[in-house]
């Protein structure tokens, strides 16, 4: 797994958490490419913007001091997981590509379940249907995906979905996010 180069400031917190002794600043972040949860630690007096993004890769780092490593998600505030849910959108519109590649290479994880059932809202019915259709013809977008497969649930919300839900909870079984 690549190493993140940049993050995406989900909320900052110049006093950190209200309940620790430590009043050290700390900022939440999620890593841009591989959609890694981290706290990260300014430099003094950086003040952080939200949405900002910063570079924490190899190197000099112009705002960040260092990583002090991974959120956990019960950390995650209120406040970071609306950002997330925004962070998230774009993602899944930027790389609509790669989820729409997801749709037709995805397989049986077990002989019971099938890694598109695991996405909300689809269950077997839309899975059988979205794999007659792929073998037919490949799907080229989410528009693609709903002109082709009958009564099926924005495949784009379910995706989003789904990596909120892997960030936020802990799932069996991760489809997008390690």
């Amino acid at each position: 797994m690549a190493k993140e180069e940049t993050a995406i400031i989900l909320e900052y917190l110049p006093n950190g958490y209200p309940l620790e002794k430590k009043m050290m600043p700390i900022a939440q972040a999620i890593g841009k490419e591989n959609m890694t949860l981290l706290e990260l630690v300014p430099r003094r007096g950086i003040n952080l913007e939200i949405g900002e993004e910063v570079y924490i890769g190899q190197g000099k780092r112009d705002k960040i001091y260092y990583i002090l490593g991974r959120l956990h998600r019960e950390k995650l505030t209120e406040s970071a997981k609306e950002r997330l849910q925004d962070f998230i959108k774009n993602i899944v519109q930027e790389k609509e590509k790669t989820f729409i590649e997801f749709f037709n290479n995805s397989d049986a994880i077990n002989k019971r379940i099938h890694q598109i059932e695991l996405l909300p809202c689809l269950g077997k019915k839309h899975m059988q249907e979205i794999l007659k259709q792929r073998k037919e013809k490949k799907f080229e977008s989410f528009e693609d995906m709903k002109n082709r497969v009958q009564n099926l649930p924005d495949p784009e919300k379910a995706i989003e979905k789904r990596i909120f839900q892997e960030l936020t909870t802990l799932e069996r079984y991760n489809l997008f996010v390690r």
